[in-house]
């Protein structure tokens, strides 16, 4: 094996180079390579991080719906019983109502029922003393006739 110059010359021109590269050469590469595997790793984190906050919104957000689902049937009962008593208190005015109406009926009724019977009785009571006076007329004695007239006015 001979060794010449060349190979010799190769050699330390390619050891000059590596020591050349290592010097100025990789630190900068190293750091840029390093400073970018931060930023993947802090990248990663704030991935973890916002899956983390997501799964939590999603639970708040569940949580919240299910809330206003509780919320919004119990208004909704709430509505229903209030439309039920409003009902009712309705039913009962207006139960309280026609019995007014109902009552003031029938005594317009019975006090027309009295202005017709008197009216009547007057009718009644104008004829017979109509046909008293005839009988009267033809009558001789007056006085008895009288009292016996007097006596059915008094029962009618």
């Amino acid at each position: 094996m001979n060794f010449n110059a060349t190979i010799i010359g190769q050699a330390i021109s390619f050891i000059l180079f590596v020591l050349f590269c290592m010097k100025y050469v990789w630190p900068p590469i190293m750091i840029v390579i390093e400073k970018r595997q931060q930023e993947i790793s802090n990248s990663l984190i704030l991935v973890e991080h916002a899956k983390k906050d997501l799964n939590l919104a999603k639970i708040k957000a569940d949580n919240y719906l299910k809330t206003a689902k509780k919320e919004a049937k119990t208004i909704i009962e709430k509505a229903n019983k209030y439309q039920d008593e409003t009902i009712h208190t309705v039913k009962i005015i207006a139960e309280k109502e026609r019995k007014k109406i109902l009552e003031q009926a029938k005594f317009e009724i019975s006090h027309e029922y009295q202005i017709a019977y008197e009216n009547l009785r007057k009718q009644v009571s104008f004829l017979v003393i109509t046909c008293t006076e005839k009988i009267i007329e033809q009558s001789i004695n007056k006085n008895n006739n009288n009292i016996i007239v007097n006596k059915i006015i008094d029962k009618l």
